[in-house]
């Protein structure tokens, strides 16, 4: 399947690493499904938030998500384990003193 269009989603090789996201635009469903399900906005201020992005649109990517839910969990756990991995290897670029105050 090298591409998968359902009228507001669409999945496109190279776009957003080929993840479900709103058609024309680089918003991720995950990014949708976070910002109602997690951080508790509704629709509409999920449309207030982005120009170009349709009420329609938001439906769209939270049916996407109940209709796929294994597949948005798992880029999560995908997110997360990358953000892990980053933390583990990657050196922080900010000085050790200033890490001191934020807490570690």
């Amino acid at each position: 399947m090298d591409s998968v269009r359902v009228k507001h989603i669409e999945k496109t090789p190279g776009v957003c690493g080929g993840r479900a996201c709103i058609a024309g635009l680089r918003i991720r469903v995950q990014d949708i499904v976070v910002w109602h399900e997690q951080r508790g906005y509704s629709p509409d201020e999920i449309v207030d938030m982005f120009s170009g992005i349709t009420l329609a649109d938001v439906y769209a990517a939270l049916t996407y998500y109940f209709d796929n839910r294994q597949e948005i969990e798992d880029e999560f756990k995908k997110s997360d384990e990358w953000a892990e991995w980053v933390k583990t290897n990657v050196p922080s670029k900010i000085p050790a003193e200033l890490r001191e105050k934020r807490g570690g």
